[in-house]
């Protein structure tokens, strides 16, 4: 594979739900051994991409479907009882619970799921950008620092 398409390829990885960039720095430091000083900023960048519109988006699908008396009763549902439970420990740590969240590389956390998590809690816009792209910057150093150390380990 040349290295237009390999580049093509880890960034669409680093920008889609699930993979993000904890599929992307594998493939572009161990798979194609490209230089992480280019490939990590690149990466990070790409994961950050769809953020701004995914918080954004949000909102018209919420309105759209609420429509709809079952999809409307369903939100509501969600939303009273996810705000309700979290609203005092979200008031007090709302960045930096969005930050981890978005830092551990685990399955379902990521910017993805963060963004959903902070539109959920209706936090502010900046603020959840922000936060976001520190959690992804975080989540690139470990999944960097998980993939070095494997590849040093195994030589």
């Amino acid at each position: 594979m040349n290295g237009i398409m390999q580049w093509l390829w880890i960034l669409l990885l680093a920008m889609l739900p699930i993979s993000e960039l904890r599929g992307a720095i594998p493939l572009a430091i161990g798979i194609y051994k490209l230089n992480p000083y280019i490939s990590i900023p690149l990466i990070v960048l790409a994961n950050f991409i769809p953020v701004p519109f995914i918080l954004k988006f949000l909102g018209p699908v919420e309105g759209f479907l609420r429509r709809w008396k079952f999809w409307d009763k369903l939100m509501d549902r969600i939303f009273e009882r996810t705000r309700k439970k979290t609203k005092k420990s979200i008031e007090r740590w709302e960045s930096l619970a969005l930050i981890l969240f978005v830092a551990i590389p685990l399955p379902v956390t990521g910017a993805w799921t963060g963004s959903l998590a902070a539109y959920l809690f209706g936090l502010d816009f900046k603020k959840s950008l922000l936060c976001i792209f520190i959690g992804i910057v975080i989540a690139g150093a470990i999944v960097t620092t998980a993939v070095v150390a494997g590849m040093n380990w195994l030589l």
